[in-house]
């Protein structure tokens, strides 16, 4: 039964016991009906196909590239991943994590902060092998046009984001300055 072997390697982990953060490799379709994939075999016949694709290949790649989907195709076991710029996996984590970032509604930066103070506490970024979420077409959504079209907005975001890494560097210290190197080599 599938769901269950998902529920005992995922109990395998003993995440009661350590700091992680569960990824979900995410995927995409163009189509809007699909037939979703029920094994991760299925999917990868889609992939190679072109029905489906990495998440966000053709506009974002970097959001999802750590991911490591190269590997993720014969993997078994979970596997660690580190941290890269702008890396926004869809995770799954324990209640008691960092909440997401007030700062961040709308569009932008919200999983890419979530991320980055996940790893600021040194949790382990862990691939699931057999998990797998697929995006369908839709409207884009009424704050990523506003992003688009407003300059007044992206120049918000960017105060937000100054401010997130400032809050980060008082917070973390030393540690926390990988954050900002990152952003100013980008």
């Amino acid at each position: 039964h599938p769901s269950y072997c998902h529920r005992s390697s995922i109990q395998q982990l003993e995440l009661p016991q350590r700091k992680a953060a569960l990824i979900v490799p995410a995927f995409e379709t163009l189509h809007y009906r699909l037939t979703f994939p029920k094994s991760k075999a299925e999917l990868l016949s889609m992939l190679d196909m072109g029905s489906l694709y990495t998440f966000r290949y053709h506009v974002w790649p970097k959001g999802h590239a750590p991911t490591d989907y190269a590997k993720w195709r014969t993997a078994t076991v979970p596997y660690r991943v580190a941290w890269q710029p702008d890396f926004e996996p869809y995770v799954v984590v324990r209640r008691d994590c960092p909440k997401y970032d007030q700062r961040f509604v709308g569009f932008g930066w919200n999983k890419v902060s979530h991320i980055m103070e996940l790893d600021a506490q040194e949790y382990e970024l862990l691939v699931l092998p057999n998990a797998f979420m697929i995006h369908m077409p839709h409207a884009p959504s009424f704050d990523i046009s506003k992003f688009r079209l407003s300059a007044g907005y992206r120049g918000c975001l960017q105060t937000l984001r100054e401010e997130f890494h400032q809050d980060l560097s008082r917070r973390y210290g030393a540690a926390a300055l990988k954050y900002l190197t990152a952003e100013r080599s980008l």
